[in-house]
């Protein structure tokens, strides 16, 4: 990387990264996510070392296919703690269900001989654990009569692979709508920098741009195009000079920089190409179901490391407008799971609130470079982007398509 690639640190390919952040994130909600969704935090992170929950009454219970649910002879209502012990001769996914097959608490990957933590709050009712070990049928543990009082987390209903695959195909709908607007905001672009008018071509980028930057929850579906069309610097041993860097922000470094329009019209030529390819490809395009609830947190997580922070800005100064760019995207996101989210999920009021106050926080700020925000208004807008992220993040694990059977 050339010391001269600063503007740009992130890596090519940057949606895989929030992958694996989201991963994280789901895989650290998942015995208290359910509760977590619903508003009810859990007493601690899942992950956390069977001893940090000394102050919480425990029940080991054993997870196999011969003795799903084993040692649960004690119920009672509360926060409490199921040590889940994997029995079996393979690892093995855990949920803790209602008689109606809402799931209350979930650990997955229980590995034989392992003992894993389960934060619940249970009210009175009836429960049973479901025990899916790899490559084998799931088993369901007794039903267990569950008495007292007080409240308890709000269970809620699996998702399906075929509940989510509705709102995807709309999703894949509207990014086809979308893509004649990429497509002719791109040659317009394209025109300026071919008759050497780079002004006009300044004018023209951040449209096209922005374009791009609101299809936020398709870029796992993209491809290679995605690095093609908006890859940066990072990861690529010249930098700024390497053959690899193409596409948006190629083109804005030079468009800023004082590059001419003959060097830079191959860029520009190359990248309308690639998104005429894009609308091509987007035709047969199948994109995953799983995506669309991951990308709901990914893409404010994103904006969150960089563009509210400016690492992308290769001259135009765009960050802040690629923010409500991103903010639309995810809006049209979450648009479409509204029908999923509203029965399993309490907080949607609370984060179309985090919404509105993180899109009128850019409005007033209007379209002017990170570093030039004063301190107060840094920490304003980062308060409310950080706030909407925290109540996102759920989406994901409330939208994992989970084992049935």
């Amino acid at each position: 990387m050339s010391e001269t690639e600063e503007p740009g640190e992130r890596r090519r390919g940057r949606r895989p990264w929030v992958l694996a952040g989201a991963a994280m994130a789901v895989a650290a909600l998942s015995a208290g996510a359910v509760a977590y969704a619903q508003g009810a935090h859990p007493a601690k992170p899942a992950a956390a070392p069977l001893d940090d929950y000394t102050g919480l009454p425990h029940t080991t219970v054993r997870i196999g296919t011969g003795a799903c649910g084993a040692g649960w002879t004690a119920p009672h209502t509360g926060l409490q703690v199921f040590d889940l012990t994997g029995t079996g001769p393979a690892a093995a996914d855990a949920y803790l269900e209602t008689a109606a097959g809402a799931v209350v608490g979930e650990v997955e990957s229980l590995a034989p001989g392992t003992t894993r933590p389960m934060v619940v709050r249970l009210a009175a009712g009836s429960y049973d654990f479901q025990c899916l070990p790899q490559d084998d049928s799931a088993v369901k543990g007794p039903v267990v009569r569950v008495t007292g009082s007080g409240a308890g987390s709000p269970a809620v209903a699996p998702v399906t692979q075929q509940d989510l695959i509705p709102p995807t195909l709309l999703y894949q709908k509207w990014v086809a709508a979308q893509l004649p607007g990429l497509v002719r905001d791109t040659a317009t672009l394209q025109a300026a920098v071919d008759r050497g008018d780079l002004a006009a071509a300044r004018t023209a980028w951040l449209p096209a741009h922005l374009d791009y930057e609101r299809l936020g929850a398709a870029y796992g579906t993209f491809g290679d195009l995605d690095d093609s069309i908006n890859g940066t610097t990072k990861g690529l041993p010249d930098g700024l000079t390497d053959p690899g860097f193409t596409g948006f922000h190629r083109l804005e470094y030079g468009l800023w920089h004082g590059q001419s329009a003959a060097g830079l019209k191959p860029v520009a030529d190359t990248l309308s190409q690639d998104v005429r390819s894009l609308q091509t490809q987007w035709k047969t395009a199948q994109m995953d179901p799983l995506l669309l609830g991951l990308r709901a947190h990914e893409i404010v997580e994103n904006t969150i490391q960089f563009e509210l922070t400016g690492r992308t800005d290769y001259g135009s100064g765009s960050n802040l407008a690629t923010a409500r760019a991103n903010l639309q995207g995810t809006a049209e996101a979450l648009t479409l799971l509204r029908p999923l989210l509203a029965t399993r999920m309490t907080t949607l009021p609370q984060i179309d609130a985090d919404m509105a106050a993180a899109q009128a926080e850019l409005a007033k700020l209007g379209d002017v470079p990170p570093a030039s925000l004063t301190l107060t208004e840094r920490e304003q807008l980062n308060a409310d982007f950080g706030q909407l992220v925290d109540d996102l993040a759920p989406i994901a694990a409330v939208c994992d398509v989970r084992r049935t059977s």
